[in-house]
């Protein structure tokens, strides 16, 4: 069970700190984090590390399909982690 929330701990780590690094490089006019990685990141379980990361950064916050979608997907994290699911 340890490893589990282990595990879910680093996804979200990394979900929020994508969010930061896409942000720096977008300021740069550096080579981008693709917009499928965000997504695949928060699809496999990152979604609340991704959402707090997108206000933190304010990064992403004016595209609808994050705005919306990255907290939904948290949500449904927060009920599967709760049920035990995930």
């Amino acid at each position: 069970m340890v490893g589990l929330w282990a595990a879910i701990m680093a996804i979200n780590i990394v979900s929020f700190s994508l969010m930061g690094v896409d942000k720096s490089r977008a300021k740069k006019h550096q080579y981008r984090i693709r917009e499928r990685t965000l997504w695949l990141a928060a699809l496999f379980g990152g979604a609340v590390g991704a959402t707090v990361g997108m206000y933190f950064f304010r990064h992403k916050t004016k595209h609808l399909q994050f705005k919306i979608g990255f907290p939904i997907l948290a949500i449904i994290d927060v009920i599967l982690y709760i049920k035990g699911v995930f």
